[in-house]
């Protein structure tokens, strides 16, 4: 439901204000029955970039793919440029990028995914302590990163752990993700 003040307007900040204090998250306003996305999900018309030509099965694309062969054996300096410039091109140009031969395990894939599967569907109570957006914490649960006034939030919750020098307090993590 929009906030609007006694003049008619929509409250923006006073939405933003009350979804964090909720510290539920998306997944709480989906757990919680919502049935109508809050306006401060919803994009303004003036917006929105021009529709999207109807589907044509002849448009094709190539997904940029870095390729991290030849980063372990020790090359490292040209090589690792080479990556870090591959990055940083499929950053501006697509916003994503598929990375290749990182050699990080299937299993360890899969048990990251697990392991944030877990997280979110954790009840509410589990989660709240971890809710913030003050990105000095090396662990967090939020939504809506990086609002601006009036910019539409975003309809996602994230789990950020930060790790300096190849560590992290083993105490910060919450117990369903290790």
């Amino acid at each position: 439901m929009a906030t609007l003040s006694s003049n008619g307007h929509y409250e923006w900040a006073k939405q933003v204000k009350a979804f964090d204090e909720t510290k539920a998250g998306v997944k709480g306003l989906v757990d919680a029955g919502v049935v109508k996305l809050p306006k401060l999900f919803v994009h303004r018309p003036e917006t929105l970039n021009h529709p999207s030509p109807p589907c044509n099965d002849t448009v094709q694309f190539e997904l940029p793919t870095i390729d991290f062969t030849g980063l372990e054996s020790g090359g490292g300096g040209a090589r690792r440029r080479e990556i870090v410039n591959e990055i940083r091109k499929a950053s501006e140009e697509w916003g994503f990028f598929r990375i290749v031969n990182h050699e990080v395990p299937l299993r360890v894939m899969d048990a990251m995914l697990d392991g944030i599967r877990r997280f979110h569907e954790q009840p509410q109570e589990a989660k709240m302590h971890l809710y913030s957006s003050d990105s000095r914490r090396s662990v967090r649960f939020n939504s809506n990163v990086s609002l601006g006034d009036f910019d539409p939030a975003c309809w996602r919750d994230l789990l950020t752990c930060v790790f300096r020098d190849d560590t992290l307090d083993p105490e910060a993590i919450p117990l369903v993700c290790r």
